[in-house]
């Protein structure tokens, strides 16, 4: 089996159907056996969208047909006000000044938090190696997973604690291999994690990064055939999976992502995102991935004081401890077929995306066409090449704001039934409207 990231242009979509159009186009360019696990749109213009689709190949060996389509939409019926709960999200391997190193949106998420009863967020937004501090009232769910959620297809059932089985490569320098297991350790005795085994895989799973030629950090995931196998001979005895793997970069990214600080976006998260995203679509598990050190060579590496936003990788060996963290309460996937149980987080529960400006994968276009509304935070600086305006967004859907300070006061409007405009200035005018019946307007024209 093979996990690949696919470059391709497709016509934009001209409907109200976006995704629908969006997964005519990408199958067209795809063969036979096929799966698209992850969908990101680079650059756009009026006429062309240059997209990035996360790929699995299958080999006959693992059973690819039960993987729900990323692209069908189950339209919900309307918003539940019930409750006010939003989507964080941060998409990893495009360079967000917030958010796209480590765990740098935690402080974000945490503000979030403070104004709605549910948030929805994911790894890349808080973990930060050995560091992750999740708001009580948030749920953290593997990308994939919210991408689902927001197109309908599942729901996001809360639980108490998850039985957690660990993965791990088997590596050349037990010294690794020991950190990992450290770690695990450290999170039974710290907060109480329920681990039912760990795995050393052999031979391991290897995962190269790359970038595409938009700049993105994606990846490439081979030799799957022994985590799959412990993932099915497993199944049922486990209820998330945690995964430390080596992720195969260019020994001189090291410093050089850490010098650059800030200027290039983070290599090894792309190809975090495509494994996880492949492994929770197969057995709808949450599922979170740490990088192992490749090497004592790298491991030696001196990168001195570093930028703030990469602080928590600086100092960490094993980079695990927040996915251990945040896979002990991480919500269990409910497929959707009718009205979701009073206990389950679904669609039509969300009610607000929050988004990095120019960022449309299929959390964005699922919102659009759930008639969600979405904020989009110029400040969060990315790659991406997008104009959000284009899109055929309801009155009042899109909501742009230059920083996260006005994303929460949004929210908070929003949460009380305000018109968020209505409390800026200057204000514009009331606007009136003459409507005449049918019967006169006709009568004028004869």
């Amino acid at each position: 089996m093979h996990i690949s990231e696919r470059e391709m242009a497709i016509p934009a979509p001209r409907s109200d159907h976006l995704l629908a159009e969006v997964e005519r186009e990408v199958r067209k360019r795809l063969s036979p056996g096929e799966v698209p696990v992850r969908f990101a749109v680079a650059a756009s213009d009026r006429g062309r969208w240059s997209c990035e689709v996360g790929v699995i190949e299958g080999d006959g060996a693992h059973d690819l047909g039960a993987v729900q389509s990323i692209f069908e939409v189950r339209q919900r019926p309307a918003e539940d006000t019930r409750s006010f709960n939003v989507v964080l999200l941060v998409p990893t391997g495009i360079g967000s000044e917030i958010g796209g190193h480590a765990g740098d949106a935690m402080p974000v998420a945490a503000l979030a938090a403070s104004v709605v009863d549910t948030l929805v967020t994911h790894p890349n937004v808080v973990n930060a190696s050995d560091i992750m501090e999740l708001p009580p009232n948030a749920l953290y769910v593997e990308g994939s997973v919210i991408a689902r959620m927001m197109t309908g297809a599942v729901a996001l059932r809360r639980v108490r604690a998850n039985r957690v089985l660990v993965v791990i490569d088997r590596h050349d320098l037990q010294k690794y291999v020991d950190a990992a297991v450290n770690s695990v350790s450290a999170a039974r005795v710290s907060f109480g994690l329920d681990v039912t085994d760990v795995v050393e895989v052999e031979p391991r799973v290897r995962l190269r990064s790359r970038f595409t030629g938009s700049g993105r950090a994606v990846g490439e995931v081979t030799e799957l055939d022994a985590l799959l196998d412990v993932l099915d001979d497993r199944r049922g005895a486990y209820d998330a999976v945690a995964l430390s793997t080596q992720v195969e970069v260019p020994i001189n990214f090291h410093l050089d992502y850490y010098k650059a600080r800030g200027a290039m976006v983070n290599p090894w998260g792309g190809a975090e995102a495509i494994f996880t995203h492949a492994v929770s679509s197969m057995y709808d598990v949450p599922t979170a991935h740490s990088p192992m050190l490749e090497s004592k060579e790298v491991e030696d590496l001196d990168a001195g004081v570093v930028d703030p936003r990469m602080a928590a990788e600086a100092i960490s060996t094993a980079f695990f401890v927040c996915v251990l963290k945040g896979l002990q309460r991480s919500p269990q996937l409910v497929p959707v077929a009718g009205r979701p149980a009073e206990d389950e987080l679904a669609a039509e529960h969300v009610s607000a995306l929050v988004i990095p400006d120019g960022a449309i994968g299929v959390p964005t276009l699922a919102a659009l066409e759930q008639g969600i509304p979405v904020i989009a935070v110029r400040e969060n600086r990315n790659i991406l090449h997008n104009d959000l305006h284009r899109l055929p967004w309801r009155r009042g859907q899109l909501l742009v704001v230059d920083n996260y300070w006005e994303a929460v006061g949004v929210l908070a409007a929003l949460r009380t039934g305000i018109d968020p405009s209505v409390v800026r200035r200057p204000i514009a005018d009331t606007r009136v409207v003459i409507a005449r019946a049918r019967e006169a307007v006709a009568a004028r024209a004869s």
